[in-house]
């Protein structure tokens, strides 16, 4: 890795930012595509599947028959299918706790308010297909929809893997497409002769499918969030383990040639010795150029303290955030900005990745400064209720008149006015 020892921090911008794509090249090519599907529908979305894919729709079906989800479980083998049943109970358990009850919270006399969750009614999955089969991603979203109660879920995947349908038909999606990259996403978006149009869209991609999620955001449609290459930073100790270390930031960097890891830390014995294991642990892996590429876009810093460290980390706003130093709870009470932080010398990034509980879907390219991981809470909606009595609207008009008067908006006081008047009437009476 390349080592940058003690950086003055107005350097700091410049040793932290991502790798610059070209947004405008990648939306031109994307733009035609979205057009496409809005205006021909399946026949656009056949022809593209052709052209990209190498897939003939019309001959295999666009959509995969519930037949074929079934039949996927006889294709894995039983460790594979146990593993992915313990991480649906472990994500299962972590995201049941997420809901909340409803609570009526009286704000004076006569007065209730209260709010409830509801189930986004549509919503699209998208899995890519792509080096790996991100069979886990399914889970990650698959789950909290789930439990939202979510009424229709529709997972597009150009990906023919058992171990995608088997975990679909774990959390009950029935509606899966063969449909890939940005095509995939129109689908959703506008909707076709065959697949359902959804109100709000999750899943990582390509930067294709970047930009289509972003550019359909634009016209109106909900997404999970921004995303960009994966990512991972790593502050360690001299109590951390160099080749736990090597291997955390491998893990990342093996998905791709744009994703980035960096390393933070107050030792130089430290950094030497995570950058003597590297070679060899990268050496072992069969994805290695493209770890190696990634390697190119990353960094090792050194720093003087713990404080600069925290102050660097949270100006970075990493994906995943892995302390491996001694005083780690400690210091994550510190970090404000992280999609998902791993604790000590025993807590890979891949735990969150695959099976500990938490969601991997998460901000990138310093979204954690302020957007959160998916969680339940991003498959519902937030809906505010009241209800005032008339002792209440009683307690309450007055503030509501003055309001109302000062802002000029005589209807609104009239609103209030006329329903005091009417008990003043009563009491009267």
């Amino acid at each position: 890795m390349n080592i940058i020892p003690f950086p003055d921090r107005a350097e700091w911008p410049a040793l932290l930012a991502r790798p610059v794509q070209s947004t405008q090249q990648i939306e031109a090519v994307v733009a035609p595509i979205l057009a496409q599907v809005r205006a021909r529908g399946d026949a656009a979305l056949i022809e593209l599947a052709l052209k990209f894919d190498k897939v003939d729709l019309s001959t295999d079906g666009m959509e995969v028959p519930v037949s074929e989800l079934d039949a996927a479980e006889s294709q894995l083998s039983d460790a594979l299918k146990t593993a992915i049943k313990q991480a649906y109970q472990n994500i299962r358990t972590f995201h049941e706790r997420q809901k909340q009850p409803i609570e009526k919270v009286e704000t004076m006399p006569g007065v209730v308010c209260w709010r409830k969750s509801v189930g986004i009614e549509k919503v699209g999955l998208y899995i890519p297909g792509g080096t790996a089969p991100l069979f886990s991603t399914v889970l990650m979203l698959g789950i909290p929809a789930q439990l939202a109660g979510c009424r229709e879920v529709v997972l597009c995947t150009p990906g023919n893997h058992p171990a995608i349908y088997f975990a679909a038909k774990l959390v009950g999606i029935t509606k899966v497409f063969r449909i890939g990259g940005a095509q995939a996403i129109a689908a959703m978006a506008y909707g076709t002769e065959s697949v359902p149009q959804v109100y709000k869209i999750f899943g990582p991609g390509n930067q294709y499918v970047t930009a289509a999620k972003m550019l359909v955001a634009k016209e109106g449609m909900a997404i999970d969030m921004p995303a960009g290459p994966s990512e991972v930073a790593v502050y360690a100790d001299d109590s951390a383990v160099p080749s736990f270390v090597a291997a955390d930031l491998l893990s990342q960097a093996e998905h791709g040639a744009d994703s980035q890891v960096l390393l933070v830390s107050t030792s130089k014995k430290l950094v030497s010795m995570v950058n003597l294991v590297l070679p060899t642990q990268l050496s072992k892996l069969p994805r290695r150029e493209l770890a190696a590429k990634a390697l190119e876009n990353s960094k090792a810093i050194l720093v003087d303290n713990e404080s600069d460290a925290i102050d660097l980390l949270n100006a970075y706003a990493a994906e995943h955030l892995i302390l491996s130093v001694a005083n780690a709870e400690a210091v994550a009470e510190k970090i404000i900005n992280a999609g998902s932080i791993f604790l000590g010398n025993y807590t890979p990034e891949s735990a969150g990745d695959y099976a500990s509980g938490t969601n991997h879907t998460l901000p990138t390219n310093g979204f954690a400064r302020a957007y959160s991981g998916v969680s339940l809470d991003s498959f519902v909606k937030k809906i505010t209720i009241q209800h005032i009595t008339p002792e209440g609207i009683q307690n309450l008009g007055p503030v509501v008149e003055a309001m109302a008067e000062a802002e000029s908006l005589d209807a609104h006081k009239r609103a209030v006015s006329l329903r005091m008047a009417s008990l003043a009437e009563v009491n009267l009476v």
